[in-house]
């Protein structure tokens, strides 16, 4: 066997190498990394804005149910318990619902979610609804 059919059996084999080189690995990591700063700010408030969805159902569910309760009992609920609505495990993660004792003269209750934990930084804030219907946020268009 001569050399020149030595080289190229080696020039052969290098050709027939599969594999990654470390910089081209790095550039895969870097373009990884910079989709991830991009993509996760948006999903997060992204899940942040379907809570506060979730919540203002629950929230008109809850006002429904008391407007129910003042037509059978002439009076508005008292108690979460006694309007008889669950709360939904996302609601109850991102929001407590609290509903002072409602106005007897005339009958009057008002709702009011407040932001917890991962809702915490949610830019419509409280969130609130009153017998008349009325609701009221922290920004304009949170409703």
């Amino acid at each position: 066997m001569n050399r020149s059919a030595t080289l190229q059996s080696g020039a052969q084999r290098r050709a027939g190498a599969t594999g990654f080189t470390l910089i081209e690995v790095m550039i895969v990591v870097a373009i990884v990394t910079i989709l991830i700063a991009i993509a996760l700010p948006s999903y997060r408030g992204q899940v942040r804005k379907s809570t506060r969805a979730e919540a203002q159902a629950y929230m008109m569910a809850v006002a429904t149910r008391q407007q129910q309760f003042l037509v059978d009992t002439r009076a508005y609920a008292t108690t979460l318990a006694a309007v008889g609505v669950d709360v939904p495990a996302n609601v109850s993660s991102g929001y407590e619902l609290t509903m002072p004792t409602p106005g007897t003269n005339p009958p009057s209750f008002t709702l009011t979610l407040k932001a917890k934990a991962s809702q915490s930084g949610e830019k419509c804030g409280d969130l609130s609804i009153s017998h008349t219907g009325k609701k009221t946020a922290a920004t304009t268009g949170c409703w």
